[in-house]
């Protein structure tokens, strides 16, 4: 019987150790279904969605829209200021960066060239699968709008970079020279008119929030005003107004706000999906008060009649809200206004006095979990698009009855209701009501850091202080001192860590 026992046990284990081995075996020669691998990708129609939602998937990243580098760009403009010099903000804000600063310029650097990287290979590698042929070139002019979307934030404070069009490759991409701000710019504008014919107009809800016909030519406009061509702007807005999809959302602070996502003025956003990601935008502006608004924001507001504070009438300093721009209380909470179910304190607003509201939800009467925000950001909006046409066709036109109807359209949505612009006005006087519009109606968006340096009037803007508020127990005190260096400013370093790993890559003048 022992004997007997003996045998079955032997028996039993030659089964057993013969089965593992031969599930090693098997597990050698299986290909993985929880992750990608070169070898295996690139086959399947689902494996282009994939890559594309990657390209998407770097504009969440830190140095884009994720993280505290939301607003960065606003507090290096007289709009806001941040506490500390994270990303070395401040440096960059005060003018006292130099050739070995790394912050803002790294991680855009950096971010920009991941999503780059990424359009490159689904450029390259989705035409050959085979798959839907519509949806091959729908996902290919996707990755198109990226890349020029990654190529445009890095022209802007760069000024020319490597122009990298193929899959990553290190051993040659580690050596390429810096090809010139035309010649991106050339490739920003052959990359979105390429992607316009295949993009759809509009998605169903599975889809929504892929770049549009509209995101590209709202795009474009864009990258053309920047470079001043006012003809290519105005056309790219004219074409954009012809699909006849958009039009200005009347609440004007829902438009940022999670349940109007996709509205009827949103052209391209960012998404979020808590908990798989988050964007915590109510964090960094309700909580920490990471990102504040300076009191030459506040005082920029208009009153209810259309003049600025000096010259109206209507204007109270010791009730310095009432009779303002409504936008003024839509993008900007104060101390004693109502904040998460009671009244704002200096506590809440500890540095400047005032707090951006837009992207918030847990703010006057919200009571919700502050760190789980997945708000989307509003990159490309209908207000935009026609302020960036009123501008074009000004510079062209002068002030014509086409560039007052785009003005005072945006001025005259329901929630905003300010008056038009005064009649008869000149060139010079259209092109001044213009820039303030801008800078109110796109306060606390990042917008203004590019419009300043287009208009020339960084130089004078950022060479002075910005203040606290003047609402006890604040004084309306000096919280940072700026200066720019015109020969220099406009451009920001190339991030030295990168020359040293390229040498052929050569520094902004003046550093």
């Amino acid at each position: 019987m022992k004997s007997i026992k003996l045998k079955l046990k032997h028996i039993l284990q030659t089964i057993i150790i013969g089965s593992v081995l031969l599930s090693c075996n098997d597990m050698l020669n299986t290909t993985s279904k929880d992750f990608y691998i070169e070898e295996s990708f690139w086959q399947t129609s689902q494996h282009a969605m994939d890559a594309i939602t990657g390209c998407y998937r770097v504009l969440n990243e830190t140095g884009m829209y994720g993280e505290y580098t939301i607003n960065m760009f606003e507090c290096m403009t007289p709009n806001a200021f941040h506490k500390d010099n994270y990303y070395s903000t401040r440096d960059f804000a005060t003018g006292s960066h130099t050739e070995t600063t790394l912050g803002m310029n790294q991680i855009t650097w950096r971010v920009c060239y991941r999503g780059i990287g990424r359009c490159n290979n689904v450029i390259e590698k989705v035409p050959d699968i085979v798959m839907d042929e519509k949806l091959k070139n729908r996902i290919i002019g996707e990755a198109k709008f990226l890349r020029a979307f990654y190529y445009w934030k890095m022209n802007a404070v760069f000024h020319g970079v490597p122009l990298i069009l193929s899959s990553p490759n290190l051993e040659k991409d580690a050596s390429l020279p810096r090809n010139s701000y035309e010649e991106v710019r050339n490739q920003i504008i052959k990359d979105l008119d390429e992607a316009l014919p295949v993009l759809e107009t509009k998605y169903s809800r599975a889809d929504d929030g892929r770049a549009t016909k509209g995101a590209a030519l709202a795009l474009k406009a864009k990258v053309l005003l920047q470079d001043l061509d006012y003809a290519g702007t105005k056309a790219a807005c004219e074409d954009l107004f012809s699909l006849k999809l958009y039009e200005l959302f009347p609440n004007y602070n829902g438009l940022f706000r999670q349940a109007n996502t996709g509205n009827s003025s949103v052209i391209f956003d960012v998404r979020w999906k808590y908990p798989f990601t988050n964007c915590n935008y109510d964090l960094f502006h309700g909580q920490y008060n990471t990102q504040a608004p300076v009191q030459e924001l506040i005082d920029a507001y208009q009153m209810i009649d259309g003049k600025s504070i000096a010259d109206s009438p209507l204007y109270d300093p010791s009730n310095p809200f009432e009779n303002r721009d409504p936008r003024l209380t839509q993008t900007i909470a104060w101390v004693g206004k109502p904040w998460r179910n009671r009244t704002a304190t200096a506590a809440d607003f500890h540095q400047t006095g005032y707090a951006f509201i837009k992207y918030t939800e847990y703010n006057a009467t919200s009571t919700g979990t502050i760190n789980n925000s997945d708000i989307p950001y509003v990159v490309l909006r209908y207000a935009d698009v026609l302020l960036m046409y009123a501008e074009a066709v000004n510079e062209l036109e002068g002030p014509v009855k086409s560039v007052y109807n785009a003005v005072n359209e945006v001025r005259g949505r329901e929630s905003v209701n300010m008056p038009p612009l005064p009649l008869n006005l000149s060139k010079e006087q259209m092109r001044e009501a213009i820039q303030l519009e801008r800078r109110i109606e796109m306060a606390g968006e990042d917008d203004y850091f590019y419009a300043i340096r287009r208009w020339k009037t960084v130089e004078k803007l950022m060479n002075g202080s910005v203040h606290t508020s003047s609402i006890p127990p604040y004084s309306g005190a000096v919280i940072e001192t700026r200066t720019f260096n015109p020969d220099r400013d406009y451009l920001w370093p190339i991030p030295y860590t990168e020359i040293d790993l390229n040498p052929n890559l050569t520094q902004n003048p003046g550093y």
